[in-house]
């Protein structure tokens, strides 16, 4: 399929920006929902670049997950004549804070801060049963209910 370069730069782009790229998979989308190029271009650009080890592919739920290799960056950096130290944001690392205690970090607003009266009870109250409850259990219902003996004159008929 014929794309125009100013739209297959477009995709190369939006591709090699974030290290990945999602398209539905809906040949007939007059427009991408991220590049401002027909959802076919992308579809078959990155089919193109999936073909020839730049990209892999995941198929799910109707969309298409594109995530560029190591060989993907290599080439789009000669493509789109980018730096060398220019990478994708998928592949920065993200400087995370260092817990303060330990190796959790501390909660928002304290332990149990806002639940404070959460089952508390009043002592002069109980709760349950009252001390002379004795539950009795005179045999079961349906298949626990022990057999009825049945009566000598019954069972000879």
């Amino acid at each position: 399929m014929f794309i125009p370069t100013s739209n297959r730069k477009l995709i190369y782009r939006a591709l090699f920006k974030d290290g990945v790229l999602v398209a539905k998979k809906d040949f007939d989308a007059p427009r991408h929902s991220e590049v401002n190029v027909p959802n076919l271009q992308v579809i078959k650009a990155m089919q193109s670049l999936t073909s020839r080890g730049y990209v892999n592919t995941q198929f799910s739920w109707q969309y298409f997950y594109y995530q560029i290799t190591d060989e993907g960056i290599a080439y789009l950096r000669e493509y789109l004549n980018l730096p060398q130290d220019v990478v994708p944001s998928s592949y920065k690392k993200v400087a995370r804070a260092v817990p303060r205690f330990g190796g959790r970090p501390e909660r928002e607003g304290g332990f149990r801060r806002d639940n404070e009266g959460y089952r508390r009870r009043d002592d002069s109250r109980k709760e349950g049963a009252s001390e002379n409850f004795r539950p009795e259990f005179r045999g079961g219902f349906g298949r626990g209910r022990p057999q009825q003996q049945q009566q000598p004159s019954q069972q000879q008929q």
